[in-house]
């Protein structure tokens, strides 16, 4: 196993150091804006190229209908089959991936492609096994793209482009629209009501005691009306939208800045609400709650529109609603910025042959078209300027005969909107990344879901609703969650 592992980097290396050769004898194939591949392949003795990704249901579908296409028509000319496989979810495919990076007893050789967040892709790097994309994309080409987009790829460490976008998202608000109507006319709200995240915590508070007061013989029966479905989203986003960055990146390493007064900010408007009963979550996605009643609204990805449902089942009572989308609820005076999420595309570092057909399928799909196509079937956003924008979007949806649904639309519109409104902002990638970004999704939810149980047995011991949540929310009890987490987080940045 080991003299084949050897004998395979030395393939790889004298490979690309061929054409490296060939690229400065001949002035062909590398950095040119041509269409044509850099590698004269022969279609009667293709390339095959693997991609591992961790898309589902409908993503996945859209995803392998775009493989076939291309596999039966620029593939097939060119001498490229493209074979995708499905590892499930982020978190196992980064798995499988590094499992194969280590070469692990069992796991498979590493795939021409992989989908991979940011972090794991620095990992991937720091083991030199990423191709160079500045080797394949000019910066004429590399500009078509948003520039935000193409900046979160440079993890190299000359700022090389390591990640490829193919398709990206931001967050929305989902709301159910059929039940936020009689809730809103008894209370005076309109839409404008949930522009903000204290407006949300506000909004929650009403609805908790509007539902509670419904039952009048029993007590503190109200309804949670939010969640979340990415709390380190939230946190990230808070620190930017006041003017700082909670991981301050320098060259892979993260100082961890904390602010006090915008922790505060997050634990009155997640924390306080969620002890209290006005935010909840209970089933993996914030769709799942909102399917089965536990919650009206929640804040998630643009990819999620497509899991809002049509009806809320609770006990054996069904019936249908209506969806409204809405922006992502920014914090009060502070600056509007929209987290930039999706996975990127990676080139696993091989043969020159292998590295351009890789290549040639990435530029293939994020031709604007298709990759409008791909966004219209997955809630993702194409990933060039140029397709950022509506009017284009709907043109080219409508010319490829896809109909969208009214919540994908509005969805895509929205979010378009926002995109164009606000900066778009990610963490760069550091040592820890990972480590951190799961204390930032798990710590503060783990406490409050703990928290609020202790509330609710307090209740049901006697004490009344007002003593049990006085109890936790206090001073000494967020500091003592800020240095906790402050500690875990700069123990997983060292």
């Amino acid at each position: 196993m080991e003299n084949k592992n050897q004998k395979r980097r030395f393939k790889r290396i004298l490979s690309r150091t061929l054409i490296v050769i060939t690229c400065a004898l001949c002035l062909y194939g590398c950095n040119t804006n041509s269409n044509e591949p850099a590698i004269k392949r022969d279609p009667q003795n293709p390339v095959t190229i693997s991609v591992w990704h961790y898309y589902n249901g409908s993503i996945m579908n859209a995803f392998e209908e775009s493989i076939k296409e291309f596999n039966e028509t620029v593939g097939a000319e060119q001498g490229i089959i493209v074979e995708s496989y499905g590892h499930g979810s982020v978190i196992e495919l980064e798995k499988a991936v590094m499992a194969s990076a280590n070469k692990e007893i069992g796991s498979p050789e590493m795939p021409e492609i992989f989908a991979s967040y940011a972090d794991t892709a620095y990992m991937a790097e720091k083991m030199g096994l990423l191709a160079n994309l500045d080797d394949y994309f000019t910066k004429e080409e590399q500009e078509e793209y948003l520039d935000s987009y193409i900046e979160e790829g440079k993890i190299g460490q000359n700022g090389e482009l390591r990640i490829f976008p193919v398709a990206k998202s931001t967050e929305i608000f989902m709301l159910n629209d059929t039940d936020w109507i009689p809730f809103a006319e008894a209370n005076g709200l309109t839409y404008e009501d949930l522009a903000t995240v204290e407006d949300i915590t506000r909004v929650a508070e009403l609805y908790y005691n509007w539902t509670d007061s419904l039952t009048p013989d029993v007590q503190n029966d109200g309804k949670s009306f939010f969640g979340r479905d990415s709390m380190a989203n939230f946190i990230i986003i808070a620190f930017k939208e006041f003017d700082t960055e909670l991981f301050n990146v320098n060259d892979g390493v993260a100082t961890i800045e904390i602010k006090t007064d915008v922790m505060k900010k997050v634990w009155d408007n997640y924390y306080i609400p969620y002890i209290s009963g006005y935010f909840s979550a209970y089933g993996r996605y914030r769709s799942d709650d909102t399917k089965v009643g536990d919650i009206l609204a929640y804040a998630g990805a643009t990819s999620s529109a497509g899991y809002f449902p049509s009806e809320v089942t609770t006990g054996n009572k069904s019936y249908p609603i209506q969806a409204k989308v809405l922006p992502a609820p920014h914090f009060k005076d502070a600056n509007k910025v929209m987290v930039q999420q999706g996975a990127g595309m990676v080139v696993v570092q091989s043969t020159p042959e292998e590295e351009s057909a890789s290549v040639e399928f990435l530029k293939w799909f994020t031709q604007s078209q298709k990759n409008i196509e791909f966004a219209a079937l997955s809630g993702y956003m194409p990933v060039k300027k140029e397709a950022v924008d509506y009017n284009t979007f709907k043109s080219q949806i409508d010319e490829s005969g896809i109909v969208l649904d009214e919540v994908m639309d509005e969805t895509i519109k929205i979010a378009f909107e926002e995109i164009k409104a606000s900066e778009l902002y990610t963490n760069k990638a550091f040592d820890g990344g990972a480590k951190a970004r799961a204390i930032l999704e798990n710590h503060l939810q783990d406490k409050a879901v703990a928290d609020r149980e202790a509330v609710l047995q307090l209740i049901s011991s006697g004490s009344t609703y007002e003593q049990a949540i006085a109890q936790f929310a206090t001073e000494d009890n967020f500091k003592s969650w800020l240095k906790d987490i402050t500690l875990q987080l700069n123990e997983a940045a060292k």
